[in-house]
């Protein structure tokens, strides 16, 4: 599984894996603290590398490298929330998608570090707006009123544009 095909796919499989994750949050965690983010944050990112290592063939490696990802970005929103609020989010989310997109190029070997920034941008730009525009999920926090098919659908256009960007392929000159 390739390009459009492989996004797609990955981001469903994420979608509904950040979805039970707002379940789980809203449902079993009576109050915030920052252990559960960081496990959340492992736990999320163990099966983002999972599936990256799927596609790229190396799924354990995957997994593993996305349990790292996972827990230093969440490590890093908890310090960079007490000054930036929820704007932290954005910037890990971001941070994010560039270590991916290394994660996904050493798992595939393949790309020069040059594509690999580039790819690891476009993806940290185009998958942080989606994920900007489907941010008021959580708003109201309201969990017994959430619609979890809206998060579904909101998780999965948040997570395409960065799989997409990892992905696809480079036009070929002729």
């Amino acid at each position: 599984m390739r390009g459009v095909a492989a996004a797609l796919g990955c981001s469903i499989a994420i979608a509904a894996v950040s979805t039970a994750g707002d379940f789980m949050w809203a449902t079993w965690i009576e109050r915030h603290e920052t252990v559960y983010g960081v496990t959340h944050g492992a736990l999320l990112f163990c099966a983002i590398g999972f599936v990256l290592g799927l596609i790229a063939g190396r799924p354990l490696p995957g997994a593993v490298g996305g349990v790292a990802i996972g827990a230093a970005a969440a490590t890093v929103y908890y310090l960079l929330a007490p000054v930036a609020g929820f704007a932290a989010m954005f910037v890990v989310w971001a941070g994010t998608w560039v270590a991916l997109a290394f994660l996904y190029a050493w798992l595939s070997r393949r790309g020069p570090a040059g594509a690999v920034w580039a790819r690891g941008l476009i993806a940290a730009v185009a998958s942080g707006l989606a994920f900007y525009l489907i941010s008021g999920i959580w708003r109201p926090f309201n969990p017994e009123g959430w619609d979890y098919a809206v998060h579904f659908a909101a998780w999965t256009a948040a997570f395409f544009p960065g799989f997409a960007a990892l992905f696809l392929a480079r036009p070929s000159s002729s």
